[in-house]
């Protein structure tokens, strides 16, 4: 895949049904309003922020206080380490204090730098330190998230 363009947003309709196909999962998946969002935070991630596409895992599997759950994406730095937590909802989902708390209980599994949700209208991003959480007024790209220095 190095050296090709992912391609993004080609859709079919099956059985009256619309799909999308994920370039990173490399399937086609039900084109849910959630869905929709978390193709376009992929895309973000990949063209804008620079993360390498073969580092983010979607729908990652862990377990969290002995049961199973499921990150929309995972964002993993070089040496394996999670460094982002994303969190997607439909457009229609508000974020709100229990949205946040979703993520900061996936967070307790993976314990990654950052924490992204959003519903593809609003979105916000976190910085945790040990038991500090600060939202940030940017998002991070690739370096950033693997703590290289900006100038």
């Amino acid at each position: 895949m190095k050296g090709d363009r992912l391609q993004w947003f080609k859709t079919e309709e099956r059985e009256g049904r619309n799909y999308v196909f994920d370039p990173l999962r490399r399937r086609l998946v039900l084109l849910t309003p959630e869905e929709m969002v978390r193709q376009r935070a992929l895309y973000f991630l990949v063209e804008y922020l620079k993360v390498p596409a073969g580092l983010i895992a979607v729908e990652y599997s862990l377990k969290v206080n002995g049961l199973d759950k499921r990150a929309d994406a995972v964002v993993f730095g070089v040496d394996g380490r999670p460094l982002m937590i994303v969190e997607c909802k439909a457009g229609s989902v508000p974020l709100t204090q229990a949205v946040l708390e979703q993520a900061v209980r996936y967070h307790s599994a993976l314990r990654p730098r950052y924490l992204l949700l959003t519903n593809g209208t609003v979105t916000y991003c976190y910085q945790v330190e040990g038991q500090s959480m600060s939202p940030l007024d940017h998002l991070p790209d690739y370096g950033e998230m693997r703590g290289e220095a900006h100038e």
